[in-house]
């Protein structure tokens, strides 16, 4: 196979952003992060497993370019302190672990600091999807249904069946293949539609090939990092930690704050008057989105801020059917936005892959994502995420 990942900007934005701010405040965090397939009936046969070997370690000899580092630079609030650091920087591969000792078989463990090990997380789950698809199909058989499909989808939105206003494409980490991510892009960007914008995507190799915007703010991560990684910290007050740290590094500029880490009820306590005023809006990735939706206009209501002014970010298994859904219920509450992944980036004849990779411990200790749907959630140690939830709940009863 030809390789995979062939430039360092080929991630999400919002590792870069993540990653400026645990530069700044948590350089010397250390992390430990696992991969997990929830397809139950997906096997990595041994000759896939050396090929994602194989493609990781093409990945690790990489480094920025100047042109590269340049672009990033023109991005307003990455800093040239990072920057700098990025000019240094490349993946080691020496930090991850990979072997067949897993039920889907393949393990895959990365290790060390968090500001180098995040990085990694996006382009290792793009090698395993494509590595996986190439050697499980026949390739030109899926991008042809992946051809017609996507034809049909930007058809949906020309005649205005479906109206979803702004959106952009999330598909970096389980795309079918890198051609298959860069026709959807290339062609979504050249379409016109009655009702919906396509604004960009979250990858920013692609957003500099074909001059887009790229989009994202923060993942999980940070929220379990900057709030479980430090063990003075009640894990109940994750978001409070996160959401302060964000604001210290960026103030009102990149904020769409993620509700879901640590359930989205624990973070509306966080979530008071000056944080609903810096950030810009908030993020959907688990729950009901409807009941999601009216919770957050009703607290923003309470707090007296305009919800018309905040942005309501759906990202959570979307096509363009429930976006068009979703977003005739809320436009005319507040600004509506969507991130669409794998329906855009890998939607063929055959089932795509649920892989994730997340961070389970953090300077020696477990950390965990409790999320708002069952099965969402990602831990090492079962007693943590009772001891996670216990902390919680006392929270929600006694705190007024």
């Amino acid at each position: 196979m030809k390789q995979i990942i062939t430039s360092l900007l080929e991630n999400d934005l919002y590792k870069f952003s993540m990653g400026q701010a645990i530069y700044h405040q948590f350089p010397g965090y250390k992390a430990t992060w696992d991969f997990k397939c929830r397809n139950s009936d997906v096997r990595f046969t041994p000759e896939m497993v050396e090929e994602i070997k194989r493609q990781i370690a093409m990945f690790c000899e990489l480094s920025f370019t100047e042109e590269e580092l340049s672009y990033l630079d023109g991005i307003k609030w990455l800093k040239g302190s990072y920057i700098d650091y990025l000019r240094l920087w490349h993946p080691r591969y020496e930090d991850f672990s990979i072997t067949r000792d897993a039920e889907c078989g393949l393990s895959v463990e990365i290790s060390g600091t968090w500001l180098s090990s995040s990085m990694c997380e996006v382009p290792t789950l793009a090698i395993i999807n494509e590595v996986y698809f190439s050697m499980a199909y026949d390739m030109d058989r899926l991008m042809t249904s992946f051809e017609k499909r996507l034809e049909r989808k930007i058809d949906d939105l020309r005649t205005g069946r479906y109206e979803i206003g702004a959106f952009s494409e999330f598909g970096l980490r389980r795309r079918l293949s890198g051609a298959a991510q860069e026709l959807a892009v290339r062609s979504l960007r050249d379409a016109s539609y009655k009702g919906s914008t396509f604004v960009g995507t979250s990858n920013v190799y692609l957003a500099k090939l074909l001059n887009l915007k790229p989009v994202g703010t923060m993942a999980h991560e940070w929220i379990m990092c900057v709030g479980q990684g430090n063990h003075r910290h009640n894990p109940a007050y994750s978001n409070w930690y996160a959401l302060d740290a964000w604001v210290k590094e960026y103030g009102i500029l990149n904020g769409t704050a993620l509700t879901d880490a640590v359930t989205t009820e624990c973070f509306l306590r966080d979530f008071q008057l000056t944080f609903a005023t810096l950030f810009s809006g908030v993020r959907h990735d688990s729950g009901d989105p409807y009941e999601w939706g009216e919770r957050i206009l009703s607290h923003y209501a309470a707090l007296g801020v305009d919800p018309a002014a905040k942005t309501l970010l759906f990202s959570d298994a979307l096509d363009f059917e429930r976006a068009s859904k979703i977003y005739a219920h809320f436009k005319d509450r507040a600004k509506v936005a969507f991130g669409i992944g794998t329906y855009i980036a890998n939607d063929t004849d055959e089932e795509p892959l649920n892989i994730v990779i997340k961070p389970v411990r953090c300077n020696g200790q477990d950390v965990a994502k409790i999320s708002d749907t069952e099965g969402k959630g990602m831990c090492r140690n079962p007693e943590y995420v009772e001891f996670l939830q216990r902390c919680i709940e006392w929270r929600m009863k006694h705190e007024k």
